[in-house]
C-alpha cells in the first residue's frame, strides 16, 4: 500500500537527505542513529505508561531512519552491506516497540495476559513476514505481496500506542487485534505466493 506513495515520498526526501550528506553523516551512521533512538523512545517510555511521549520520540527517529537511502543514493555509497545493516536494525526497533509494551502490561498489578500476548504475537508475526521475505529471496523467488508491510505495521501500531496516550480508551487493544490478524494474513500471502512461484519452476525445469 505505501509503495505506491514512494515516489511522492522521493521527491520529500531526497533533498533532505543531499542536506544530510553535507554534515558528513553515512548512512549506515543515520541507520544506527534511528535505531537507537526508536530503542531508546520505546524501551524509556513504554515501560512506565507514558505511550504518547515515547511514541513522539519513537516517530521523529523512524522519520529520520528513512533519509539512510536517500544519503545513501546522493553520495553515491550505496552497499549491500548497508542495505543488510537497515534490515537487521528494522527487526530491533520493531522487536523494542512490542518488548516496551510487553513490560508495561507486566509490570501491573493485575498482569493483562491477554494484551501481553498479543503485543508477543505482533512481534513474533511482524519478525516472521519481514523473515518469510528474506527467505524467499534467498532460495530465488519474492515475497513483496501481503496487506501489512512494514510501513502499514509501524503506523498501526503507534497511531494506536500514542492515541492510547492520550486517553482513547480501547484503541490500543484494537489496535493489537487488527495488527495481529494483518500480520497472520500477511504471513500466509507470502508462504502461498512463494508456494505457487516453486510449484511453477518445478513444473518448467527438465526431468
Amino acid at each position: 500500500m505505501l509503495n505506491q506513495l514512494r515516489p511522492a515520498l522521493s521527491r520529500v526526501i531526497t533533498p533532505v537527505g543531499r542536506a544530510l550528506a553535507r554534515t558528513g553523516l553515512t548512512p549506515n551512521a543515520i541507520t544506527l542513529i534511528g535505531t537507537c533512538g526508536v530503542v531508546g523512545g520505546a524501551l524509556g517510555f513504554y515501560p512506565r505508561g507514558e505511550f504518547f511521549w515515547g511514541t513522539v520520540v519513537i516517530t521523529v527517529f523512524v522519520f529520520f531512519d528513512m533519509f539512510d537511502g536517500a544519503v545513501a543514493r546522493v553520495t553515491g555509497r550505496t552497499s549491500r552491506f548497508g542495505a543488510f545493516l537497515d534490515s537487521n536494525m528494522d527487526r530491533v526497533s520493531d522487536a523494542a516497540i512490542f518488548a516496551g509494551l510487553i513490560f508495561y502490561f507486566a509490570r501491573q498489578d493485575h498482569q493483562d495476559l491477554l494484551m501481553i500476548g498479543l503485543a508477543l504475537f505482533c512481534l513474533v508475526a511482524g519478525a516472521l513476514v519481514s523473515y518469510a521475505r528474506a527467505r524467499a529471496e534467498g532460495i530465488g523467488v519474492g515475497a513483496t505481496v501481503g496487506i501489512a508491510e512494514r510501513g502499514e505495521r509501524l503506523i498501526v501500531s503507534l497511531v494506536a500506542i500514542g492515541l492510547d496516550g492520550l486517553g482513547v480508551p480501547y484503541v490500543l487493544a484494537i489496535g493489537l487485534w487488527l495488527l495481529s490478524l494483518a500480520s497472520a494474513i500477511t504471513v500466509v500471502q507470502r508462504f502461498v505466493a512463494v508456494r505457487r512461484q516453486l510449484d511453477v519452476l518445478e513444473v518448467s525445469e527438465p526431468s
